[in-house]
């Protein structure tokens, strides 16, 4: 076998491995979209392969208004937009000073926030809870905020320095030089450069806040403070599960994550490529 069919060969495998992966990542959506369509007693009583016998579509409308989704999405949404925007410029501003502002403490500040990766909600969920009450902010959206990006900057800060330690020292000296201060040489030089890094960190922190459900549990008991992972959990319990309402909630809480990668899915592919080029 000479060259040209051994790369006509492999360029097959690998067509076909794609369309493997490509598969098995997009079928369990098809199936849940399909499952959304069926009624609890039509899904326990046929197979879970086949499609409806009747397409029941107030599923939506019914599971919309019984889980309240209206107040849980809004919520989702502005704790979304709020923790990643104060999380990716929080932790480039934090990243700059700790990459290229040298002072003796510079170390001992980055590595308490880099411990902060090793914290799990589990382990940080009495401590929360009592540090909401003393502090008043018990079932308050000031109260999930904070966490929310407390815990969305470490992993930030440990991502963005190791990228700004890349940016040539020549560009900050020469603007120092020039008389610009810290703060214009972070949103003139350092900040466009890191586009790439800081998609990278917006994609981790909208997953992260959008799906969050312990949290949010133990940090709000008032529907109004709730977030749409909770309203996705209503329709399943120890005593019974509403099928047909479960998997239509999870539809509408993947829809805002389908469009989302749908937008930005350039910015992403660059900023994972530009990441993997940067390390």
């Amino acid at each position: 076998m000479d060259d040209r069919n051994i790369s006509l060969f492999a360029k097959i495998i690998v067509y076909l491995l794609m369309i493997i992966f490509t598969f098995l990542a997009i079928y369990p959506i098809i199936w849940l979209f399909i499952q959304s369509f069926k009624t609890t007693q039509e899904y326990l009583t046929t197979s879970k392969l086949a499609l409806p016998r009747v397409w029941f579509i107030n599923n939506y409308p019914n599971t919309w208004r019984q889980g309240r989704f209206s107040t849980l999405f809004t919520n989702s949404v502005l704790y979304t937009v709020i923790t990643v925007t104060v999380v990716v410029v929080f932790a480039l501003m934090a990243s700059f000073a700790f990459a290229k502002i040298k002072f003796k403490i510079t170390g001992l500040f980055h590595g308490l926030f880099i411990i902060g990766i090793l914290l799990t909600h589990q382990s940080i969920m009495v401590p929360l809870f009592l540090l909401a009450n003393m502090a008043k902010l018990y079932n308050t959206r000031l109260g999930v905020l904070i966490p929310y990006i407390g815990l969305g900057l470490p992993m930030g800060v440990y991502l963005c320095t190791d990228f700004i330690k890349h940016i040539p020292d020549a560009l900050i000296e020469s603007a120092r030089i020039d008389g610009a201060g810290y703060l214009r040489i972070f949103r003139s030089i350092v900040f466009p450069m890191c586009a790439p890094v800081a998609v990278t960190l917006g994609i981790i922190t909208f997953a992260a806040t959008w799906n969050e459900f312990m949290l949010i549990n133990i940090l709000t008991a008032s529907d109004s403070i709730k977030s749409l992972p909770v309203g996705v959990a209503r329709f399943s319990g120890a005593l019974g599960t509403d099928y047909g309402k479960q998997f239509t909630a999870l539809v509408i809480a993947l829809i805002p994550i389908l469009i989302f990668y749908a937008i930005f899915r350039k910015q992403i592919t660059k900023g994972v490529a530009a990441g993997a080029v940067k390390g």
